[in-house]
């Protein structure tokens, strides 16, 4: 070994950290390039294998930590040794295939008939009078309008009708027996509509009316007397528990024909108006019910 400057010369090893590689300043000698190279590339290698060890190990740092998180959130360590037949039973667990909950399907209710309403005192429970069957003062039906007149409502049926009808009301138990007049150009109509508790018997008077069956004329307030004794036009109907019946003819007292046809259509407006306020009577009652 010799000495020089600076102290002994130490041997130069590529694996320790803090040893100098031989280097000669000032002596002319090259550096060994082929055993730096050597020896930096064995570091590299070095450095790669402590790389994957220390990933392998933060690796099986990770598991053990979620281990142990799964432990805590099952409660302690006894919680891993639960028995099986405390888990719940295949038939507790609902299949892919189960189906949904079937419920009953809902309808509502049948519409209340109309009928039912008029066909009877006992659910004919509406206010009636002249004015809740004849409203207004006047009638319009189609391009044709009728001026309303007196009006007259009686429970004594018979006193109101001529001829054969007072014995036909009488006979069916008619209840009350409601009128009205409308007029237009000369021609006059008087609706008289009777009231009974029972369809039946409504249907029985009509059908025993005959051509003799008359119901009264009513004049007053601006309105001649007419159907006195001249040959008027008149009209036998039904509908539910109510008969009604017209009688039309000339405010002059002339007699009427088939060519007089303006007496004819004033009488079955009239008619079809009254058919249309009985049924709308049903109508309105079985609405009402219906929210009840």
């Amino acid at each position: 070994m010799s000495y020089g400057q600076g102290g002994p010369q130490s041997q130069w090893d590529p694996w320790k950290p803090h040893s100098q590689q031989p280097w000669d300043g000032g002596g002319g000698q090259s550096p060994d390039w082929a055993a730096l190279a050597e020896a930096s590339e064995a570091r590299k290698k070095r450095r790669r294998l402590l790389f994957i060890g220390g990933g392998a190990l933060a690796t099986v740092a990770v598991a053990s930590a979620v281990a142990v998180a799964v432990v805590s959130a099952n409660g302690d360590s006894r919680a891993s040794n639960n028995p099986v037949s405390q888990l719940p039973s295949t038939a507790d667990i609902p299949s892919a295939s189960a189906s949904a909950p079937s419920f009953a399907p809902t309808s509502a209710p049948p519409p209340l008939d109309p009928r039912d309403f008029i066909a009877s005192a006992s659910k004919d429970k509406a206010p009636l009078s002249p004015q809740t069957l004849f409203p207004g003062t006047q009638l319009t039906m189609g391009q044709t309008v009728y001026k309303k007149g007196p009006t007259a409502d009686t429970r004594n049926c018979a006193s109101a009708a001529r001829q054969t009808l007072p014995k036909v009301l009488t006979a069916n138990d008619c209840t009350r027996l409601i009128r009205v007049t409308y007029t237009r150009d000369g021609v006059a109509v008087t609706v008289g509509v009777a009231v009974f508790n029972t369809e039946a018997q409504a249907t029985n008077a009509k059908k025993q009316a005959d051509t003799k069956s008359i119901v009264d004329s009513l004049s007053g307030g601006g309105v001649k007397d007419f159907c006195d004794g001249a040959v008027c036009r008149t009209t036998t109907n039904s509908l539910g528990r109510y008969a009604y019946f017209t009688i039309a003819g000339f405010t002059s007292g002339k007699d009427v024909t088939t060519k007089d046809t303006a007496v004819f259509s004033t009488g079955d407006d009239l008619a079809e108006f009254t058919f249309r306020q009985i049924r709308r009577r049903g109508e309105a009652q079985a609405s009402a019910a219906v929210g009840q």
